[in-house]
């Protein structure tokens, strides 16, 4: 680098480039889903709580998931509402860090967290009568807590790689939060550890996870088939459908943002991938669970019914 080059000491973040009424608009419609996302899963945080029927490994982990994805949402939706109505997008790099690391570590505890709760469902159908002493509540907490370790620690390699690389060229960060991928772009030395790092968690956390889910899920589907009662078979694939949707949505989104090479059209569509990671999944999440699960909205019509006055 030259001497005449300085340190970039903050961002911009480009966001959509849109006329000011699209965007204010745009404000008000991501801000109602941003606050049904935290009510929806709050509830679901709320039921599993308070609700004993709901006490069970499975609504466990979906706890924790309600958590991370409020969590998720929280490390930028606001910044990118607050972006909307703001024409002066700049964040500090200290922020955009802070932002990165969030944002990566709520991301790989998902992940991991949807891994355990599709490994729950395979021993909950593939061996229901060792289901208790295997889900037993000490592992049902070293997974969790595995989960959530695992994820900020791996989010860690990555903010620290992102910290030992120097930034003085362009401050356009061409995405509506500091993305990993999009941070990387405006360094001004060599990435190709950073890069390496990448592809190395895109298979440990995506990759890996996804093809023991279908492993698990074939045995799942098989184990299902062989039930004799219909009402057997349409309870067990009940439980599996919400999982399977969620985990379509995550990962599905996740592999295109990450593992796709490539092309001219790749940052829009990283923008709206984003966006739809960050704002829609962890609103859809709770409304699948809650829709397709007749024990949580057994336990929410309790609720409602303690609530109502006599």
């Amino acid at each position: 680098m030259g001497s005449n080059q300085s340190w970039a000491t903050e961002f911009v973040l480009v966001g959509f480039e849109l006329s000011a009424d699209v965007e204010v608009l745009l404000f008000w419609i991501f801000s109602l889903f941003y606050i049904f996302s935290l009510l929806a899963n709050s509830v679901i945080l709320g039921l599993i709580c308070l609700d004993m029927s709901l006490h069970t490994p499975m609504y466990f982990f979906l706890s924790h998931l309600s958590v991370t994805d409020m969590s998720y949402a929280s490390s930028n939706v606001p910044k990118m509402l607050a972006n909307l109505l703001n024409q002066n997008r700049t964040i500090s790099f200290v922020l955009c860090i802070m932002q990165t690391f969030l944002y990566l570590s709520f991301a790989h505890t998902e992940c991991l967290l949807l891994v355990v709760m599709s490994y729950d469902r395979f021993v909950a159908i593939c061996h229901p009568l060792h289901y208790t002493v295997v889900m037993n509540w000490r592992v049902c907490t070293v997974l969790a807590v595995s989960s959530w370790s695992c994820g900020f620690i791996l989010a860690l390699v990555h903010a620290i790689l992102l910290l030992r690389l120097p930034f003085c060229g362009p401050r356009e960060v061409n995405q509506l939060f500091c993305e990993i991928m999009s941070v990387l772009k405006l360094a001004c030395a060599d990435t190709w550890i950073n890069q390496v790092v990448i592809i190395a968690d895109g298979v440990f956390i995506l990759v890996g996870p996804l093809c023991l889910m279908l492993v698990s899920y074939m045995r799942i589907v098989w184990a299902i088939l062989k039930i004799q009662s219909k009402e057997g078979r349409t309870k067990a694939f009940s439980t599996c459908l919400s999982h399977l949707c969620v985990v379509g949505l995550f990962f599905g989104i996740a592999m295109v943002v990450y593992m796709v090479p490539n092309s001219n059209q790749r940052e829009e569509r990283e923008k709206i991938l984003s966006l739809f990671h960050s704002l829609f999944n962890p609103m859809l999440n709770p409304l699948i669970y809650s829709l397709r699960n007749a024990q949580v909205k057994g336990a929410l019509y309790r609720a409602l019914q303690k609530k109502r006055p006599t």
